[in-house]
């Protein structure tokens, strides 16, 4: 079904929806709330209207879960990655470069699998010791963008929990909090500078908020995901 809404979507030259939201209530399927660890309460996702804008509203409080869902894109035809975000204000606390400071007021994150050729031995291993301790949910590798506190646009760094998880600041400290800001990112070209141009299919694309590390509070609001090929406007 996805595949052949991609195929209709590209075949009348618009763009890959895979974030449109009518509310109010629950996020729509194919959209689930995945938690990473049972023992840390799980954010909030609902789907509401924010300073005007119809989107998935994200509340953390000491929290973590990401919402997520499957897709399919050709990242050749379509490898911009849009989306608006609102934060009411960034992390104070957090601190990218530490697991205690891995807090972030918004995250969107795109995961790809990779085939196994293009792992390592130990790769697998830790890939491997990971999906037991925390599910199938863990990806081959994922390009994360993120809302920061104190880094430049466009810094990039290895997850502090894990190097399979590349983290690009897209938005940084409180000058855009308490407003609509579009993004845009070039995940295909993302992906080839943080995993060495090796192969990898985008399969899932997920949103969060999460404070459980900084002990903190965070609301955030996520609207009109979609990708689009280059030089294309995004639609807002």
């Amino acid at each position: 079904m996805i595949t052949a809404l991609v195929a209709a979507a590209l075949a009348a030259g618009g763009p890959i929806w895979v974030g449109r939201f009518n509310g109010p209530g629950a996020p729509p399927s194919p959209w689930r709330v995945v938690r990473l660890d049972d023992d840390v309460a799980p954010t909030r996702y609902q789907v509401t209207t924010t300073a005007g804008v119809t989107s998935v509203e994200a509340r953390s409080k000491d929290s973590m879960a990401i919402l997520a869902r499957p897709i399919s894109i050709d990242l050749a035809a379509t490898p911009i990655l849009c989306w608006r975000w609102y934060v009411d204000a960034p992390v104070a606390n957090a601190d990218m470069r530490k697991k205690s400071g891995d807090d972030y007021a918004a995250r969107v994150y795109v995961a790809f699998d990779m085939p196994s050729s293009a792992l390592s031995a130990g790769t697998r291993f830790k890939l491997g010791i990971a999906r037991r301790l925390f599910g199938r949910d863990v990806p081959d590798a994922a390009v994360t963008y993120v809302w920061d506190n104190r880094n430049p646009v466009g810094t990039r760094r290895k997850s502090a929990y894990t190097d399979r998880a590349q983290m690009i600041v897209a938005e940084t400290g409180a000058a855009g909090a308490g407003k609509w800001v579009e993004e845009r990112a070039d995940v295909a070209a993302d992906f080839a500078r943080g995993f060495e141009g090796k192969p990898g299919k985008p399969t899932r694309i997920a949103i969060a908020t999460d404070t459980d590390n900084t002990n903190g509070s965070a609301r955030a609001a996520f609207a009109d995901l979609h990708f689009v090929p280059r030089g294309t406007p995004c639609q807002s």
